[in-house]
């Protein structure tokens, strides 16, 4: 185990972790990232990333980790199956009194409000999660904050939805030509862009008295089926066939059928007001354009 210390600690340093790490490198900030392969240590290391060999899969693993007075983002998905999450799990019991983060930021997800009929909803509205994916989302959440309340130490969760952006844009699928709903069946979906998503994180690591739950989305919900077309316009493809629902249901992998099952709209306005957050892609027309720019 790497012992050195760091100021920000990114556990789960894909891509949002890699766009969090520029951010905080570019104000002087050492960054570590946890990785489990030495591929993975290559990659951090010539992004300027720290790595740090664990396996949260492994908690004998964690033992020492140096998360003293660090910055943590969370950025780890809980495994495929099941209800809880014992990666986080795992983590938060390796940390000792001794050796505690100054604050940790959590991504979750707005799936775990569950179908809400496309009503708008906020931090305030009750978790209902559906499948097992947001369950598992859900009980993530509820180990950090016990945890939190033990230890002392502050938390920020992120609910978070669809993120696009390049490398985001669902291509494959529109060029293989697989269907949409009609837009009239259509659910409200929401989004954020990962160049604003990196800059939220930021924001709640940085805020001095932050809420516990801030919901993250442009703020300008669009259906699913639009998202679909719009992708398909930008990167002038055709667009895809339109089905009816009961068609959809035949045509359709179960997991794009439990996204087709809920539908809300997401209020932004804690996010905007407490983090003081000014969107780069306030609306998927903005966001799509820069998209194209990067990729064209």
């Amino acid at each position: 185990m790497n012992s050195a210390v760091t100021d920000v600690l990114i556990i789960g340093c894909g891509d949002i972790g890699e766009r969090v790490a520029r951010l905080e490198r570019s104000e002087g900030r050492a960054v570590a990232g946890l990785v489990r392969s030495q591929g993975s240590a290559r990659r951090l290391r010539a992004a300027g990333i720290q790595p740090i060999t664990a396996d949260l899969d492994d908690p004998a693993s964690l033992n020492n980790f140096p998360v003293k007075d660090a910055v943590v983002y969370y950025f780890a998905p809980p495994p495929d199956a099941g209800v809880t999450d014992p990666r986080l799990e795992a983590f938060v019991a390796s940390m000792t009194p001794s050796n505690l983060p100054q604050r940790i930021v959590l991504i979750g997800t707005t799936g775990v409000y569950g179908d809400c009929r496309g009503e708008w909803v906020t931090e305030d509205r009750p978790p209902n999660p559906q499948v097992d994916r947001a369950r598992r989302r859900l009980a993530a959440e509820t180990t950090l904050q016990a945890w939190s309340k033990k230890s002392a130490v502050p938390i920020v969760i992120l609910r978070v939805p669809g993120i696009y952006g390049p490398g985001y844009l669902p291509e494959k699928r529109l060029r293989a030509g697989e269907p949409v709903l009609r837009e009239e069946e259509s659910p409200y979906s929401n989004r954020i862009h990962a160049d604003d998503l990196a800059r939220i994180c930021l924001a709640a690591a940085r805020h001095v008295r932050p809420s516990l739950l801030y919901n993250v989305s442009d703020g300008h919900p669009t259906t699913m089926t639009d998202f679909f077309l719009r992708v398909a316009d930008v990167l002038g493809i055709p667009r895809p066939p339109a089905v009816s629902l009961e068609e959809a249901r035949r045509r359709l992998g179960e997991g794009m059928l439990s996204y087709l099952a809920e539908s809300k709209r997401i209020d932004n306005r804690r996010m905007r007001e407490e983090l003081g957050v000014e969107l780069m892609y306030p609306d998927l027309a903005a966001g799509l354009a820069s998209c194209f720019k990067r990729c064209g």
